[in-house]
């Protein structure tokens, strides 16, 4: 048996493939694309809620969707916002209340592009 770990997913590289290929997808559906950034960019603004915070509930549903791109996408601009690790941690512990098990598997690839992002941003 090998004592290697297997291969994880590398989410800065996931982000970039991510941002590429939506910018591919704006040009086919222009309008689309045009219409849900702005609706992103209106719903993450600062209202009653602080960015941080909306970019927070956005990764708890990222870890309940199971979605890696939403991860790595939310993590990233969390960081961005603010957000420390002790946040991140209660929003991982209620994504995990609204997503049971499965979401515990979720929570943990958001840990790791979270250490990802951190030794980037460090460098």
């Amino acid at each position: 048996m090998s004592d290697t770990i297997p291969h994880t997913t590398v989410y800065p590289d996931r982000l970039r493939n991510f941002e590429k290929t939506s910018r591919d997808l704006s040009s086919a559906q222009p309008a689309v694309m045009k219409a849900f950034w702005g609706l992103h960019t209106t719903a993450v603004a600062d209202g009653a809620l602080d960015t941080k915070t909306k970019e927070l509930i956005a990764l708890a549903i990222s870890v309940v969707t199971r979605c890696d791109d939403c991860i790595a996408h939310h993590t990233y601009d969390a960081l961005e916002a603010g957000a420390t690790q002790e946040e991140f941690a209660d929003a991982l512990g209620v994504a995990i209340l609204m997503g049971g098990g499965t979401s515990v598997v979720y929570a943990t690839h958001a840990i790791e592009a979270l250490e990802q992002f951190s030794a980037l941003a460090s460098e």
